[in-house]
């Protein structure tokens, strides 16, 4: 069959990419490996309960936000409905509870009052975060950094740097190693945009973009794996692909004029052929991919708020967590003091449980080395370990929870491999180091194209729609010149 573009991988970047360019007449094929299109922007049922695979809470949309624009091109708004969310997290470790509001200008008086020694440190902050090329007064901060060095150069009080970064696991696993610029950019679009939550769940907007592709004469194929990539006279012209449900399904073969990669860029260098695929791989160079998730999913019976939970989503750092430098090494301590967060869904309009019943999720980072050389045995015992570990931390924190619980399942960086084939399980492309160079992926194949959380524009819900968008719209571009 031919195509005008095929796309490999039906994440939010793919999607996004697939709908935008079937908007503009062009014959799109999407290819996905799994039972459903979204990659992390997917949910799952069990035992009545819907369970968000990914999504916590998304920056906008609101009027500033291009995602606004994207969202209404493409129908979002029309069928996909999007809960406000009131406060942007609430911070606890052993020292201080604290709730940090959206509002810049409440969360830095809030902060304020609590750390008043630090007022100066506190609008350097957000000078910096919301006004990223301003020279912040009092301040010789000149050029790209990490956001540790930021914070240490900015602030004394260790808890004050700490609630900062309540919401560092949305972006990284340390942070030393997270550029200043690129931690700005995410951050500066939560303040401004507010954040929000899909009713029902991810799996709303990743349908609804698979279903305008379909409408708009696109085709979605899921449960296929793409098996390698076609080239011909120097010119990269095909796929070809198999059905995953199938043991033996025949290889076929479908051809377009461009081919858009919604995948692990690391992953795809085998597909490609070898000149192309050493192209790739050069213009990757030494990056790494980030790191993974773990992820305790709930069901109640009854919603929290029944228990005296007030809270959408609370970030826990241990007491063994006295500084941001112990942030890295305790992402690997026992998950008995491991820092965490909880989400609790049935704090919203969620549309995710049962009438009279909530659910939730509590995630910490982890890394797929630690999980990958167990045997099943092993496996299953530390998945259960971790659920342990994790329920008495949260009775201790909303005594009687663990009365509520009907359902729980662990997922680990093995399963978020399994079900996006991202390498070690990363779930925000690559490593947003300092100084981190663009892949320059111009140079692998003139209709080769990325879009997905390892493109520039990063990971999250925002970034993959973005890079999705930002895709389309410059092949439409090339298409005219």
């Amino acid at each position: 069959m031919n195509y005008d573009i095929i796309i490999i991988g039906g994440g939010l970047g793919g999607l996004t990419a697939g709908a935008k360019l079937a908007r503009e007449g062009k014959k799109v094929f999407l290819v996905e490996q799994h039972d459903r299109p979204g990659g992390c922007a997917t949910t799952f049922r069990r035992k009545g309960f819907t369970c968000e695979v990914g999504l916590h809470e998304m920056d906008g949309p609101s009027d500033t936000d291009l995602k606004t624009r994207i969202f209404s091109e493409l129908g979002v708004l029309d069928s996909v409905k999007f809960i406000k969310l009131h406060d942007f997290y609430h911070f606890i470790n052993d020292r201080i509870r604290i709730t940090i509001p959206h509002s810049p200008a409440e969360a830095r008086k809030l902060l304020g009052e609590a750390f008043p020694e630090e007022k100066q440190g506190i609008e350097a902050y957000y000078s910096r975060v919301l006004y990223p090329k301003k020279k912040i007064p009092g301040f010789d901060l000149q050029g790209e950094m990490s956001l540790g060095e930021f914070l240490d150069a900015i602030i004394r009080n260790e808890d004050l740097k700490l609630v900062l970064l309540g919401n560092l696991g949305y972006f990284s696993d340390d942070p030393y190693s997270l550029s200043l610029t690129y931690y700005c950019a995410a951050q500066a679009r939560y303040f401004n945009n507010g954040s929000s939550y899909i009713m029902g769940g991810s799996q709303k907007l990743s349908d609804h973009l698979a279903g305008y592709i379909r409408s708009h004469g696109g085709e979605v194929l899921l449960n296929h794996l793409v098996t390698g990539i076609l080239a011909e006279n120097d010119r990269l012209k095909g796929i070809t692909y198999t059905n995953v449900k199938g043991p033996g399904s025949e290889i076929k073969e479908a051809l377009a004029a461009d081919i858009i990669v919604n995948a692990a860029m690391p992953g795809i260098i085998g597909l490609l052929p070898s000149a192309e695929g050493s192209e790739l791989k050069n213009a990757i160079g030494g990056q790494k991919p980030g790191n993974s998730l773990l992820t305790v999913y709930f069901g109640f019976r009854k919603p929290l708020e029944s228990i005296g939970h007030r809270h959408y989503s609370i970030f826990v750092y241990d007491g063994s967590v006295n500084k941001i430098s112990d942030i890295r090494a305790n992402n690997r301590d026992d998950f008995s003091r491991r820092s965490f967060t909880f989400v609790d869904y049935g704090q919203i309009e969620s549309g995710l449980a049962p009438e009279g019943k909530s659910t939730g999720a509590l995630c910490c980072t982890d890394y797929i080395e630690d999980w990958a050389s167990l045997s099943e045995s092993e496996y299953r015992a530390k998945k259960d370990e971790a659920a342990l570990a994790f329920t008495l931390r949260l009775e201790k924190l909303i005594p009687g929870i663990t009365d509520l619980i009907e359902y729980r399942e662990v997922a680990t960086p093995v399963t978020v491999k399994r079900y996006t084939l991202n390498p070690g399980g990363a779930v925000y492309g690559f490593r947003q180091e300092p100084f981190r160079p663009a892949v320059d992926t111009e140079k692998t194949a003139g209709n080769l194209h990325f879009a997905s959380a390892w493109s520039k524009t990063g990971g999250g819900f925002s970034g993959a729609i973005y890079a999705g968008y930002l895709c389309a719209t410059g092949i439409l571009k090339k298409k005219t010149v």
